[in-house]
């Protein structure tokens, strides 16, 4: 599975303009989501692969958003790589479908700049790092790729896995 932190530097820009997303806590995305649920299953089937990551509810997300976490001792980056204890992903239930996880913030400006992520509003605030970002709901399974890609990025960092 690719995606490492030096791939994410040739992402193809996303199409269109971006979603609206609430500009606070919950920090949801209010539009733009795939019209079924093929983007969603192939990226959870993909994150699937990703070894040793444990799948809970979130513990710092709305209710029914599914965390990816690592076993404590898999957790080797930095502590600025998790939301919360071990968990450096959420996914969020329908009808949102978009993601909150941790880059690191070099990474976190380039995905931005390619229109696949903004800035979480706490971040925005300075009150978490500036990696803690949401990457938009994949429209198409061609998305969905992409936004593995993002996530695999994510699990490498909180692994403190080499780029």
């Amino acid at each position: 599975m690719t995606g490492s932190l030096a791939d994410l530097a040739d992402l193809p820009a996303r199409g269109g303009v971006r979603p609206r997303t609430t500009p606070s806590n919950p920090h949801t995305q209010l539009d733009q989501q795939p019209h079924d649920d093929r983007p969603r299953s192939l990226l959870e089937k993909r994150l699937a692969q990703l070894p040793g990551v444990v799948w809970r509810p979130s513990m710092i997300s709305v209710p029914g958003a599914r965390a990816l976490t690592l076993p404590p001792e898999a957790a080797h980056g930095p502590p600025e790589a998790f939301m919360i204890g071990t968990e450096f992903a959420h996914l969020h239930p329908a009808p949102d479908q978009s993601l909150h996880l941790v880059v690191p913030p070099d990474v976190a400006s380039g995905l931005i700049q390619a229109g696949w992520a903004e800035l979480h509003p706490v971040a925005r605030r300075g009150l978490i790092t500036s990696g803690a970002v949401m990457v938009y709901a994949p429209r198409d399974e061609e998305e969905a790729e992409v936004v593995c890609q993002i996530v695999t990025a994510s699990f490498e960092y909180a692994r403190n896995a080499p780029a």
